[in-house]
């Protein structure tokens, strides 16, 4: 198949800072946050109560100015894909659009085989929008990030490639793709997963990890993919085939996230990004979020994280029995809209939309999805619970991780996770 670009009239306008499209890869099926994506691809994973995890990305692409956005969708997409239509509404009148774009095998029998080839397959969408800039951003990690930023330092430095990378201990380098930069920020290597992760120049207890976040000039980026769309042999994925070919023959950047800013952020904010990609990883970053004084800031009204919107009364917190302890409260917790707290306990917690906690049931060091059900005198600490849980009356989650085994997944770690619609019975 033959593919051309810079032949078609573009459609729409675009920002004023730049002709820029982005392609965010929502396809992930996310298998070692198990049994969270047994329903649903990775990226609509809930998180944080009220959201789920694409929308971090989409917020900082909206909150960026950067308003043509297409999700690339395949695994299990259908609640991703009615999460965007409900929720990402932009102005069709200034030719703005977040729009889920389903796998469509239009270049072959074959679903997306790697990164690349989810672009490669939908190089349309980017002959019919000719951008002069490609944004390709992963769908699934928690961060905040002004893109413009970015999108000034891959322009200034006219690059073919811009990589956004994050400073990480380089014990913990084998977990990612590891870049290696000269003094001028010009990639100089790439290795996917290293045992000997390369250390940054001025930091050898550092080393940069990819982010999953790249900006391509569009000719580039057209040229690269199709020449490895004919390689039998490829892997046909950024990190694996994509970069490595272009470092030494193109003129490919790193982009440091840690020096990225945005409006409002706190210092303790800066270079905070999480791949949450386990269920301790999801589960670490959740109890972060009921920190007194969380890193990562969800009330910032000047750079706010947006979703779909439910209409749900306000959380009601009932009972106060002071002599049989019958008292409806929660403490360093997140409670959504919907809940109701009916005399049970709930510390160091998030609770989704419409959970109900009853009498004398304690929950801690937990989070809980849309629609669960906690029964009285029921007990649950250091859990995942998916959405519409119903967990029996005296029930007890988290206490036996023996039995807990034999029912549901439990991490090396001990955080045990329950799938969505289960049945916990006493």
């Amino acid at each position: 198949m033959t593919m051309t670009y810079g032949e078609m009239p573009a459609e729409r306008p675009f920002e004023a800072h730049g002709r820029v499209l982005c392609m965010v890869l929502a396809g992930g099926e996310g298998t070692r946050l198990m049994p969270l994506t047994r329903d649903r691809a990775k990226p609509a994973v809930p998180f944080g109560g009220r959201y789920r995890l694409i929308d971090f990305v989409l917020s900082n692409l909206v909150n960026s100015g950067l308003y043509h956005v297409k999700v690339l969708t395949q695994y299990k997409a259908s609640s991703l894909i009615s999460h965007i239509t409900r929720g990402w509404q932009l102005s069709p009148i200034m030719g703005h659009f977040v729009e889920p774009v389903p796998a469509q095998m239009r270049v072959g029998r074959d679903w997306f085989r790697g990164s690349a080839d989810a672009i490669f397959q939908n190089l349309n969408l980017i002959t019919d929008t000719q951008p002069d800039i490609v944004a390709v951003f992963a769908a699934d990690h928690i961060y905040k990030m002004d893109a413009r930023q970015m999108v000034a330092f891959h322009r200034e430095r006219d690059a073919d490639l811009t990589m956004a990378a994050i400073p990480v201990p380089i014990e913990q380098g084998h977990q990612f793709g590891i870049l290696a930069v000269d003094a001028n920020g010009r990639m100089t290597d790439f290795v996917e997963k290293p045992s000997n992760p390369p250390p940054m120049p001025d930091n050898p207890k550092m080393c940069l990890a990819s982010m999953g976040n790249y900006l391509f000039r569009t000719r580039t980026l057209v040229e690269e993919i199709t020449h490895d769309a004919g390689l039998e042999q490829s892997a046909h994925d950024f990190g694996k085939s994509i970069i490595t070919s272009m470092v030494g023959t193109r003129n490919v950047f790193v982009y440091d996230f840690s020096g990225n800013t945005h409006p409002g952020m706190e210092p303790k904010e800066r270079g905070y990004w999480r791949d949450v990609g386990t269920l301790e990883a999801y589960w670490e970053a959740s109890m972060d979020l009921v920190d007194v004084l969380p890193t990562f800031n969800l009330y910032n009204r000047l750079w706010p994280i947006r979703t779909t919107y439910q209409h749900l009364p306000a959380a009601k917190f009932v009972f106060d029995g002071a002599q049989d302890e019958r008292r409806g409260y929660a403490t360093d917790s997140m409670v959504s809209p919907g809940c109701i707290i009916s005399g049970g306990w709930v510390h160091r917690c998030i609770l989704g939309p419409s959970v109900k906690v009853h009498s004398y049931a304690q929950v801690s060091d937990s989070v809980l999805g849309e629609g669960v059900d906690i029964g009285r005198n029921a007990r649950v600490r250091r859990a995942i619970l998916d959405k519409f849980v119903r967990v029996d009356p005296g029930a007890s989650i988290g206490y036996d991780l023996e039995r807990d085994r034999e029912r549901f997944t439990v991490s090396p770690e001990g955080i045990v996770a329950v799938p969505k619609g289960a049945h916990v019975e006493a």
